[in-house]
């Protein structure tokens, strides 16, 4: 199945997609948070399929597509995730998974634009695959144990600002992860039976040139190995995010300049659908 959110800002209309047809799913929930997304959603929404009790959301193609979750209550990040990537970024690929935290504010839909922030030269684009949790994870006991805690799978870009990573960081990551719209997600939630997550195309494009493209099947830890390892630390609740690493192709490489005001940036993982933002410049009235 696929979930999404559409309208404005604070104003979402959940939906599930059927063929062509956008559904409105508030028979069944307010909204695609985790609530929802721990009460068997593709059992629920099947059901009410079935009984003709979703109304086509006839206006939908001219809505906003927002996030296609809630705000969650934590953006798990994992960095290095791909050896070619660490390797531009003048690192060995990392022995254990390395974690950040994005806040959650950052979330916002697939297409908004961005916001270049205050004194940004280095802000840089990541296609990243993302993991949304459906069931509570705390000290999973092996890998195999994660599949039972994923709702399903995201689109998601994990901008970056470059100085404030890494010059101006003391040594933590989140202060370059985390301007406003810093994490474009969308623009559906794609459900784990139609998803191979180690087996997806991952691409990115600035201005229509090509950036990244690679695969899932080239990360360093594995979706399952991620949220066990993960669990071992902290609690995973229904509706975080997890976002599982960027291969090579950004502008951190040196191979490619660093956003600008009017870039577009394209970002799409197979399967789990595109996106596209367009940057803007900082305004103190924004």
């Amino acid at each position: 199945m696929k979930f999404a959110r559409l309208g404005d800002p604070g104003h979402e209309i959940p939906v599930v997609l059927d063929g062509d047809r956008c559904l409105d799913l508030r028979p069944l929930t307010a909204d695609i948070d985790g609530d929802f997304l721990a009460g068997d959603p593709i059992g629920r929404t099947a059901a009410a399929l079935a009984a003709g009790e979703l109304p086509e959301l006839a206006e939908a193609d001219g809505l906003r597509i927002g996030a296609p979750i809630a705000r969650p209550s934590a953006v798990v990040c994992i960095g290095m995730n791909y050896a070619a990537h660490a390797a531009e970024s003048g690192s060995a690929p990392p022995p254990v998974p390395v974690m950040f935290l994005k806040t959650p504010n950052t979330v916002v839909g697939p297409n908004d634009t961005v916001t270049i922030p205050r004194g940004s030269e280095k802000t840089d684009w990541e296609v990243e695959l993302g993991v949304v949790i459906g069931r509570r994870a705390s000290y999973l006991d092996s890998p195999a144990d994660a599949a039972a805690h994923i709702a399903g799978y995201v689109t998601a870009n994990d901008l970056s600002e470059r100085t404030f990573q890494l010059e101006v960081s003391g040594g933590q990551w989140s202060k370059g992860k985390c301007a406003p719209g810093f994490n474009p997600t969308g623009p559906w939630l794609v459900t784990p039976d139609e998803v191979d997550p180690q087996a997806l195309r991952l691409r990115s494009h600035v201005n229509g040139e090509p950036r990244q493209d690679s695969s899932t099947a080239d990360m360093i830890f594995p979706v399952d190995h991620i949220v066990w390892h993960l669990s071992q630390f902290l609690t995973l609740e229904p509706g975080d995010l997890v976002l599982t690493g960027t291969p090579q192709g950004v502008a951190l490489s040196g191979r490619f300049p660093y956003l600008s005001p009017g870039d577009v940036v394209d970002i799409e993982i197979e399967g789990l659908g595109a996106q596209r933002q367009e940057f803007v410049a900082w305004e103190a009235s924004r």
